[in-house]
């Protein structure tokens, strides 16, 4: 597997490492700027970025563990045991050294803070989807803000302890599918991901795994937790979202998702994630249910 971490030659004092942090435009940008983070010697350091529809990053992972927060559109992010989708509001927990590969659903803007492993001993050590406080965001707004070698004695360093507890307190919100571990199960999960549409069936992904339907079943339910058919939906639910976020209407994402029609869509999204579709995205409010 290879990992590509970007990092990129010592910066000199013309590129703003003792001023605020500024917003990095486009990926390649920003891969480089996070990179010079890794080094910097504060516990947290923080970034804003943005990155143009469709555009995706090299697979890679960091020294440091990643929290991002989405501000505006949808990002899928591909790890080797999960795929997610981040919708505004909403923030994910990278540990570090987990290999991951983000894509952006329309145009998106994103702040992320990079964090010494040591600092948060009580993290999880696998990747956590959370929906955010208003505090939180705050919180965040601030830390983009704060010259990167901040005053760890002084406001910022208050602020940035806040941060990372604001962080570990926030409720899971369960926006992904699990990737199994065997290689054949993988390679058919990755398969699905590529095109959600596929109508192939549980016996069509058996005959060119080299599997009997009956084994596919069990190993794929011990892997994942789930049947075949259940982590599928939950597939084209995460597409769905993040096309929807994008400004897709239902009509066109419950079509091209394999639906029928977009009251079978409706139906299911309703049932999944407590609201429908449109309802769903007005991330404000707070009576949707997230489960």
């Amino acid at each position: 597997m290879n990992i590509n971490v970007r990092v990129g030659t010592a910066p000199t004092e013309s590129d703003g490492l003792e001023r605020p942090c500024h917003k990095r435009c486009g990926p390649i940008a920003a891969a480089n700027y996070a990179g010079h983070l890794q080094t910097q010697k504060r516990p947290v350091v923080a970034m804003a970025a943005t990155y143009p529809s469709e555009s995706m990053s090299t697979r890679h992972a960091h020294r440091r563990g990643q929290f991002i927060l989405q501000t505006v559109g949808v990002t899928s992010m591909m790890t080797d045991r999960g795929n997610f989708v981040i919708p505004p509001g909403h923030g994910l927990w990278i540990p570090a050294g987990v290999v991951h590969q983000s894509r952006a659903w329309g145009d998106v803007e994103a702040q992320t803070i990079y964090i010494e492993p040591d600092q948060v001993p009580s993290y999880p050590a696998t990747c956590r989807l959370i929906r955010v406080s208003s505090l939180l965001e705050a919180l965040m707004d601030e830390a983009v803000r704060m010259p990167v070698h901040y005053d760890e004695e002084g406001r910022d360093g208050q602020l940035v302890d806040l941060l990372l507890g604001e962080i570990g307190r926030m409720p899971e919100v369960m926006l992904h599918v699990p990737i199994p571990l065997d290689p054949r199960l993988a390679r058919i999960c990755e398969a699905v991901i590529a095109d959600t549409s596929s109508d192939l069936t549980l016996d069509d992904w058996a005959d060119r795994s080299g599997l009997s339907r009956r084994t596919l079943t069990r190993i794929f339910r011990r892997e994942t937790g789930q049947s075949f058919s259940a982590w599928r939906q939950r597939v084209r639910l995460l597409e769905a979202l993040a096309r929807l976020g994008a400004g897709e209407s239902v009509t066109s994402v419950a079509l091209d998702v394999g639906y029928d029609s977009p009251s079978a869509f409706t139906a299911m999204f309703r049932r999944e994630l407590g609201a429908a579709p449109r309802r769903y995205l007005r991330w404000a409010d707070q009576e949707i249910v997230l489960r």
